[in-house]
């Protein structure tokens, strides 16, 4: 079918809410996967492989209509299971062709198949859903999830904005290929994750059809919408890429996003081989956002990035999008990196070196206790998730075990970290086991003080 033009036309939606039956134990997916910081994101019971989100939008009612086609496999028998979807009225869910039962808890889409399904079967699950997209406010006060600006939205996910416009297994450890059609009306841009399989115009309404056919966890899907001028071409090494500017911020970024080639090239020698299909940026103009993410393939950001946040983000492709924490308190595996990369990228421009970014953050008095808590590997809750000692004082530890182990090993460590992990989850406690097997060390008491340790790790 049309897919991209008939997502406009789904009909009156309603929900469809009956009572399930008894069910036996142990067969109802579980709401959420116990995350610290999040326990009822994610879903029990389900692994999803597939994501086809036919889409779309109308800026005037701020409606998003949409028929998410979902691919899963169940990782246990299931007579029930939940996806996680925040608002939107839903339409006559289906599983394998069959109307479910379907029920809502807060942002838990309760879903009873017509058949119970067993341990490894494949199977398929479609959503029809018509409302408004929410914004959603995090623990510490940002705005995620379907943020809306002057000409459409930003979208973005992290942590846990992604069931603000499709229905998902919102946890970063199921990650998923993605197909996202959205239909806009003529003149507006929406631009996707992965490369941009067709554009198609037609009663004044454009369809693009984005594909990411590398694994991506849930939050990092984006499908940013709005006026954009765009500009496309190839790295070095013959990646395609695709930047989209707000002609607002145009002039103002334009020097820093001639640099972007040249990034992925200086990552692709320090780390590896970029991981995925495409690169490049989406430059919005969005005041309402505040802040940049490292949406899959694309970063999004509110406003013309600096050298050093262009860099950043891009860093996050290899270490947060690539290889992704399991669990949220391990932020640090994504915000410690991307910081390093920043200090070692000024030093290869001829800047201050890391060891010198170092010594000066490692100059911060005892005192400013602020400066050095909450410990980048225990972040206490949700609130502190991204505190600036995440990203400073997880930046200290990437250098200081660099000063201790040697340039080589631990290049050889960040290298195998990225090769062996790519595609996956991880946890501190992998990197730490690896860090010890590649230095040959016992790196116990030094992770200890640099990642779990609150104030400042003595000696310095």
């Amino acid at each position: 079918m049309g897919r991209g033009s008939k997502a406009a036309t789904i009909a009156a939606l309603s929900l469809v809410a009956m009572a399930a039956p008894a069910l036996a134990a142990g067969t109802i997916g579980s709401p959420g996967v116990g995350d610290p910081f999040f326990p009822l994101a994610g879903n029990g019971g389900i692994d999803v492989t597939n994501y086809s989100l036919d889409l779309a939008y109308d800026p005037p009612s701020r409606q998003l209509s949409g028929r998410a086609t979902l691919q899963i496999r169940a990782t246990q028998d299931l007579s029930r299971f939940d996806l996680d979807l925040r608002g939107f009225d839903v339409g006559t869910v289906r599983v394998n062709g069959d109307v479910a039962s379907v029920a809502r808890d807060g942002q838990e889409l309760m879903i009873t198949p017509s058949h119970a399904l067993r341990s490894g079967d494949a199977f398929t699950v479609v959503v029809p859903y018509a409302g408004q997209p929410q914004t959603v406010t995090d623990p510490d006060g940002s705005s995620e999830g379907w943020v809306y600006t002057s000409d459409g939205a930003a979208v973005v996910g992290e942590p846990q904005g992604s069931p603000a416009w499709y229905p998902a297994n919102d946890t970063p450890r199921d990650k998923a290929t993605f197909t996202v059609r959205m239909t806009v009306p003529s003149g507006l841009t929406a631009v996707g994750n992965g490369s941009l399989q067709s554009q198609r115009t037609a009663n004044g309404r454009t369809t693009f059809t984005w594909r990411e056919s590398r694994p991506m966890a849930p939050y990092l899907a984006t499908i940013t919408l709005g006026r954009f001028d765009v500009t496309t071409g190839t790295t070095p090494s013959g990646i395609p890429t695709y930047v989209a500017v707000d002609p607002r911020q145009a002039s103002s970024a334009s020097a820093v996003l001639r640099k972007l080639p040249e990034m992925v090239t200086f990552l692709e020698n320090l780390y590896g081989s970029y991981p995925f299909e495409t690169v490049g940026a989406i430059v919005d103009d969005a005041p309402e956002l505040g802040y940049s993410l490292e949406t899959q393939t694309k970063p999004v950001f509110d406003d013309a990035p600096d050298e050093v946040t262009l860099l950043h983000e891009l860093s996050h492709m290899w270490f947060g999008d690539a290889v992704t924490v399991g669990t949220w308190p391990d932020i640090w595996l994504h915000e410690g990196f991307a910081t390093w990369s920043e200090w070692i990228w000024t030093e290869r421009q001829g800047g201050k070196s890391a060891a010198q970014r170092f010594k000066q953050l490692a100059n911060t008095p005892a005192q400013q206790t602020s400066f050095w808590n909450p410990p980048p590997g225990n972040p206490g809750d949700a609130q502190h998730l991204f505190d600036g000692t995440i990203y400073q004082r997880g930046g200290m530890t990437l250098q200081a075990l660099r000063e201790r182990i040697g340039d080589a090993r631990f290049t050889d460590l960040l290298r195998t970290w990225y090769a062996e992990n790519r595609y996956g989850t991880v946890t501190t406690a992998d990197f730490i086991a690896l860090a010890e097997q590649v230095s040959g060390q016992d790196l116990r008491q030094f992770f200890d003080m640099w990642l779990f340790q609150p104030g400042k790790p003595p000696g310095l």
